[in-house]
């Protein structure tokens, strides 16, 4: 091979990330002439330098995009940078500098990073969230979901890091250690702001059904966060009180069970009822030790139920029976009304727990054969059946008494019917400099007022030192505090408090249909054209918050009148984690490998090419030097195979499919293989994106290329052999870009590669001509025929009786049967 032929991954990436740039071969606009295509990665924090996470999930992008363009889609893939937050803010303080200094830094490091790797992106419509132009829009949305009543401000008992001096969302908080600093969080009771997200509860729960093209695993995570209950609210009177506990259960076909009643350490009854009693030092030293709980630890099934008795006593209103008041580890202030009936017999925990405690247990419901008795119980009986020791509903099927005892309990005035959600509202105050100001300013005569329109944005000041990990410095910024009011012109105070990051990231993907539109939120008609997101692709991490926000986001936008935009994602692909040495890779782990060392060592094109071909995109990545080196060697085989063939394959301009010349066998058994491999890379990335699979069908192709004899007087094998390195090129150019790019270029194409169109396959081209039957003689595998597609049965007999190794097991017996499936097998019983 020429040496001038030799495969250069640094030499041909440059040329041809500097042609793509100087082309702007990726920007797009509007065309309503082009069918549109939306692609789009959760776009990453700009923590300084990119991960082999980063390169894996925007490879998985890059491919759906390019191979869009190539079925001629006008196709949106834009970048960006989620670039407030509390890393970025620690991080400057840490190296003595500002976080704007910090992030702007790493942005333009981590730019450069992403265009080494060649991925396909409109730069013109780059955006950082912690520009003033950006969030300022943000801001307006804030100021007219407060004046819709979907903004508010209440005293809340929060997750708070003393060391992060700010408020944890319960996600944010792991084994009750803040999940950024590992720090223990401990509650708190400060004022909040808050999104009324459990307004769209109900239509976040209905739009899960409607999203088809999402992961059944994420959307079973949402409606699960969601978390509707269909139920009822009932009065237990305290006894020696008029107060009553106010319990919600989905279960009131099993009211005359409840032997004791459960407060969640956090009810403000639990102190209260224990006051003076004997029992009130060990329920407040329960309740401070539960404090320290996660909450949502306390109420899964592996974390061991705990409770103390309060002393006291409630009335069940269906029995007017007595039964003690406990609070428990397993209740939640946050999840009903944060007091539950317990009902041991028909419900495993409170079965557990009232063996735990020996409080007693009473059957209400029956099995249809009846006969189930307490001293026989090893857990509770939670099946249908039919009501029992329950007053004028016994006998009755348990699910037909549910709303019949509904509708008993509100003619009688104790309760009434009620639908839970476990999704409460969206707490965004964070006590951090390093975010959006909230758009809010206090004033003594008139309360909160919005800042008007005109005089946003409300900019972060950025002439300030941060000197303290945590600690926020707005409060102490006269002129950023000290403002006049909007109503009254008087002195008042604005909002010190930023906006959680979550904020920018639930908008950004309308942002980018026309980042610099100045009018708005964005071009309404930028969004007809471009929204939704056709493909959306991130980490299962990300499967509730970010998602759900983004969802909610996009309806309260909706109901403004800003778009008609229902639902921002059509399909959601969550990428695998990428893992070495048997962990997800992280500094801490020391198990990284260097995205920036790999493009130096292999290219961005075998970094690429192995992120693709290592595991199906939803599966997690194991890491293998070995397998980096093999897809170099596999991009370095088929550079070697077009280079050292061009002469051949210059100036042959018939195509076999356009004119269908006579070709020998060995011709048409090539061309069936291309055909074969076009379909099967189709079809593997249409059907949820198999890489893998699609990549290695290419490899095979090229084996086999690589054993024709193209010495042969056989020019019509050379034609295929064209067709086929062109398809080649082509089928891989989604992956492995540059090379392709310079391929294509050898090859004498004129157009660029993304101008270029997908090869089509005939189907008939795909189906084989010859076909292998299987003999089979009393079940066992006697031969195997290649005979012709279809070929009748008896010429089928015929070949299989006229085999020595099939005579050998039939000659001189009876043949009893025979059972033919067509092109598949024969079966022959003697």
């Amino acid at each position: 091979m020429a040496e001038d032929h030799k495969y250069n991954p640094a030499e041909i990436e440059a040329k041809w990330q500097d042609i793509w740039e100087k082309e702007r071969a990726f920007n797009v606009t509007k065309d309503e002439t082009k069918k549109k295509y939306y692609v789009l990665e959760m776009f990453p924090y700009p923590s300084g330098k990119i991960h082999m996470g980063h390169v894996r999930n925007y490879s998985i992008g890059d491919v759906i995009a390019r191979y869009k363009m190539l079925f001629g889609y006008n196709v949106l893939h834009p970048m960006g940078w989620d670039a407030f937050g509390m890393p970025a803010e620690n991080a400057a303080i840490a190296h003595n500098t500002h976080p704007a200094t910090w992030t702007h830094s790493n942005i333009e490091y981590m730019k450069k990073e992403l265009k080494r790797l060649g991925f396909s992106y409109d730069w013109e419509r780059e955006l950082a969230t912690c520009d003033a132009d950006y969030y300022m829009h943000e801001q307006l949305l804030f100021t007219r979901m407060y004046e819709e009543g979907l903004v508010y401000k209440k005293i809340s008992s929060v997750n708070w890091c003393e060391k992060c001096q700010t408020v944890l969302a319960n996600e944010q908080v792991e084994d009750c250690l803040c999940w950024r600093c590992s720090c223990e969080v401990i509650p708190k009771e400060l004022e909040q702001w808050f999104f009324k997200i459990t307004d769209y509860a109900e239509e976040l729960l209905a739009g899960c059904d409607k999203l088809k093209g999402w992961p059944e695993r994420v959307l079973a995570m949402q409606r699960n966060w969601i978390g509707k209950s269909v139920g009822v609210e009932v009065d237990f009177r305290v006894v020696d009180s008029d107060a009553p506990i106010r319990i919600f259960t989905t279960r009131q076909d099993t009211i005359y069970g409840a032997t004791y009643m459960c407060l969640a350490p956090e009810h403000p009854l639990t102190l209260k009822l224990c006051e003076g009693r004997p029992e009130e030092a060990d329920v407040k030293d329960f309740v401070a030790r539960v404090s320290k709980m996660e909450k949502e630890k306390r109420v899964g099934d592996s974390y061991e139920k705990e409770g103390v008795f309060t002393g006291a006593y409630c009335v069940n209103p269906f029995n007017d029976q007595k039964i003690p008041i406990y609070t428990a580890n397993f209740v939640l202030m946050d999840y009903g009304t944060g007091a539950i009936m317990a009902v041991p017999a028909h419900d495993e925990r409170d079965f557990a727990f009232a063996r735990k405690y020996g409080i007693p247990i009473k059957i209400v419901i029956q099995p249809p054969a009846g006969g189930l008795k307490v001293a026989d119980m090893t857990n509770a009986y939670t099946d249908e059946g039919n009501m029992y020791d329950s007053g004028a509903f016994t006998g009755m099927n348990n699910k037909d008494a549910l709303p019949k005892i509904a509708d008993y309990i509100e003619e009688k005035g104790i309760g009434n019917r009620k639908i839970n959600y476990r999704l409460k509202d969206w707490g965004i105050s964070r006590q951090r400099y390093w975010g959006a100001p909230i758009p809010i300013i206090h004033c003594d005569a008139c309360g909160d007022v919005p800042v008007p329109k005109e005089d946003l944005p409300v900019k972060l000041p950025l002439d300030v030192n941060i000197e303290t990990v945590g600690k926020s410095p707005l409060a102490d910024i006269p002129e950023f505090v000290e403002v006049q009011c909007p109503k009254c012109g008087y002195d008042a105070k604005r909002e010190t408090d930023t906006m959680d990051t979550f904020v920018e990231s639930s908008w950004y993907f309308a942002r980018y249909c026309s980042a610099d539109y100045a009018g708005g939120l964005f071009d309404k008609e930028a969004t007809d054209y471009w929204m939704g997101v056709d493909q959306y692709i991130g980490g299962i991490e990300h499967a509730i918050l970010h998602l759900l926000y983004a969802r909610f986001f996009t309806k309260v936008i909706r109901d403004m009148g800003f778009w008609d935009v229902d639902e921002p994602f059509e399909n959601l692909l969550t990428q695998g984690m990428v893992i070495k040495d048997g962990a997800k890779m992280s500094k801490s782990k020391g198990n990284t490998v260097d995205p920036d060392m790999m493009i130096k060592k292999y290219g961005a094109d075998t970094t690429r090419l192995f992120c693709l071909f290592a595991a199906p995109p939803e599966r997690d990545l194991d890491w293998s030097d070995k397998g980096v080196e093999g897809s170099f060697r596999f991009i370095s085989r088929v550079y070697r195979l077009i280079t050292d063939n061009l002469d051949v394959v210059r100036g042959l301009n018939e195509h076999p499919t356009d004119k269908p010349a006579p070709l020998t066998s060995e011709a048409k058994e090539l061309r069936k293989a291309v055909h074969k491999t076009i379909k099967k890379v189709t079809d593997d990335i249409e059907d949820r994106f198999h890489f893998n699979t699609a990549i290695s069908a290419v490899m095979e192709l090229v084996n086999r290329l690589y054993a024709v004899d193209l010495t042969k007087d056989d020019p019509a094998l050379k034609i295929v052999f064209k067709f086929a390195i062109e398809s080649i090129v082509i089928l891989l150019a989604p992956f492995i870009p540059h090379v392709c790019e310079e391929l294509n270029e050898m090859l004498g194409s004129e157009k660029r590669l993304m101008n270029m169109l997908w090869p089509m396959y005939k189907p008939e081209y795909t189906v084989d001509e010859e076909v292998t039957i299987v003999v089979q003689v009393n079940g066992k595998v006697r031969d195997r025929l290649t005979v012709a597609k279809d070929s009748p049965e008896d010429a089928v007999r015929e070949a299989a009786f006229g085999s020595d190794k099939v005579k050998k097991y039939t000659d001189g017996k009876e043949i009893r049967k025979i059972v033919y499936i067509n092109n598949k097998l024969m079966s022959i019983v003697v």
